[in-house]
């Protein structure tokens, strides 16, 4: 039996793929204590693990309104916020780690106290990426640009004030590349297939790539049309009141079912009337969903990219952020999806029926779906787990 310690960021996104994962470790009889957030302290217990709160330590929840819409697209930002939690759980977190004497811990790519406190205590360490990873080859397809972030830590002395309040914690950090990314040496759970992840081949064997960790659908869905379109723009940058209404009145006028997915930031009251043909939620079971849909407009989100290739679904993509573009940008290369040229309501109307008259669309979609069905999923990546565990102890 091992010991296995978790950490995650506050996103349903980065959280929801560990969960199959650590259900599936509990059951080989393993102990695991999963570091997250309230919001999702019963998912993580009903996997069998043992949850701990980082809420009182959370910098993000003491952001001001202003500083919060900003987080995500302003990397000192950003820096600032990862260094202040890490820094706030560094004492709780380093006593808990070197009393329980962990055989690996396991931290998202994004939650840097993780990643930081495993190197600071020489403590075994998988690296959980819930999106691409990420090297000099795949930046090119991906259209992202180390050199873009190396210009970022040099323009911007924010950034270099907080690696040096890591680095005074006794954290290994030199520059900004050692919290954003992993190098070849740093056993790495990827959540998608070798044939969906761009330049799979030029990552070393550290690195295995699992596929999709999806749940089972929790309802199901009636599809009353022979044509079903599914929109939301995901979990957090979804108040987009405008846009819901363009597509509702350019949908209207056709034959399609349509289920919008809106969040909890726009009242439904202010997208009515609502014909018949057209239902909008704060919130739906997406898998559910996706099992019955033709087409999917979404924000290119890899957690709701993942699910939709999945189950075969070709998508309309509305990528908001640049790790939104570089999905977008493998979907459309793929010929799994398009991109609108803009997000008028004619454009929009003018994708989804693309979509729809276009087979290739859906066979591409269906050949990534079976490369997902191909990798190992959950017990892959706790195979992986339990291999860094056993080389620790030899």
């Amino acid at each position: 039996m091992y010991k296995i310690v978790f950490f995650c960021i506050p996103a349903h996104g980065h959280t929801n793929p560990t969960l199959g994962v650590v259900k599936e470790l509990v059951s080989r009889g393993h102990q695991v204590w999963y570091y997250s957030y309230d919001l999702f302290r019963e998912k993580i217990q009903a996997t069998g693990a043992t949850y701990i709160s980082c809420d009182p330590f959370d910098a993000e929840l003491q952001l001001s309104p202003e500083e919060a819409a900003r987080l995500g697209k302003d990397l000192a930002l950003s820096t600032r916020v990862l260094t202040d939690t890490a820094l706030a759980l560094d004492s709780v977190v380093c006593a808990h780690m070197q009393q329980l004497q962990p055989d690996c811990i396991v931290a998202d790519s994004m939650a840097v106290w993780g990643k930081a406190v495993a190197r600071k205590l020489n403590i075994p360490f998988v690296s959980s990426t819930t999106t691409f990873a990420f090297n000099r080859q795949s930046a090119k397809v991906l259209k992202q640009s180390p050199a873009e972030l190396v210009r970022m830590l040099f323009a911007m002395p924010k950034i270099q004030k907080e690696i040096r309040r890591l680095q005074q914690a006794g954290y290994p950090i030199n520059n900004l590349l050692d919290i954003l990314q992993n190098d070849d040496n740093t056993h790495t759970v990827v959540y998608t297939s070798p044939e969906f992840q761009p330049c799979s081949d030029t990552f070393s064997d550290k690195y295995a790539f699992v596929g999709p960790s999806l749940r089972p659908a929790a309802s199901s869905i009636t599809k009353t049309r022979d044509t079903l379109v599914y929109i939301s723009m995901g979990t957090v940058d979804n108040a987009m009141l405008p846009l819901y209404r363009q597509l509702i009145s350019q949908l209207t006028h056709t034959e399609y079912q349509v289920i919008l997915s809106v969040g909890d930031r726009v009242p439904l009251s202010a997208l009515e009337p609502l014909p018949p043909h057209i239902s909008a939620y704060p919130q739906v079971d997406q898998i559910a969903v996706l099992q019955k849909a033709d087409v999917f407009l979404s924000h290119g989100g890899m957690n709701s990219v993942s699910e939709s290739l999945y189950y075969g679904v070709p998508l309309v993509l509305l990528p908001q952020t640049t790790e939104q573009r570089g999905v977008t940008a493998q979907v459309c290369r793929l010929g799994a999806g398009l991109e609108p040229k803009d997000t008028s309501g004619p454009s929009l109307l003018a994708a989804i029926q693309t979509i729809l008259a276009n087979p290739g669309y859906r066979e591409a979609a269906g050949r990534i779906s079976e490369s997902f069905r191909r990798c190992p999923g959950a017990s892959g990546a706790a195979d992986k787990i339990e291999s860094v565990c056993r080389q620790h102890l030899r």
